[in-house]
């Protein structure tokens, strides 16, 4: 598969969670570092996002997990919710799947998602 292919599927990919994104993606990074936004159109929207089993509902849940854990990815959180909700999963939902990690990664971190959360529904 040829690297424009890999780069086509990815903004394919992530215009179904994110329509603008792409664009964004690329255009926040092309003065300091272009490889950057092409690996993540390439590899985390065309190889991972695209593979077969999870749906994009999955993927999003997931995502929006993955970054509450970290604690420190508000930026990339509002972003993933956002997709969240685009793809489908409902605001209760997203609230839920916080909740499910307070006793597994604590309340700082999940009150720190659900500020988040807060800001992307106040938008919508």
């Amino acid at each position: 598969m040829s690297e424009q292919t890999r780069l086509q599927i990815g903004k394919t990919a992530l215009a179904q969670v994110d329509g603008s994104a792409a664009d964004g993606v690329m255009n926040s990074l092309e003065t300091i570092a272009p490889a950057v936004g092409k690996y993540i159109l390439e590899f985390a929207f065309g190889d991972i996002y695209t593979r077969p089993v999870l749906d994009l509902k999955q993927r999003e849940m997931i995502t929006i997990t993955a970054l509450l854990i970290q604690g420190d990815a508000a930026p990339q959180l509002n972003v993933h919710i956002n997709g969240a909700l685009n793809v489908g999963l409902t605001k209760e939902e997203i609230i839920e799947t916080f909740i499910q990690c307070i006793p597994y990664i604590g309340f700082p971190r999940v009150l720190n998602a659900l500020n988040v959360a807060k800001q992307v529904f106040s938008k919508r």
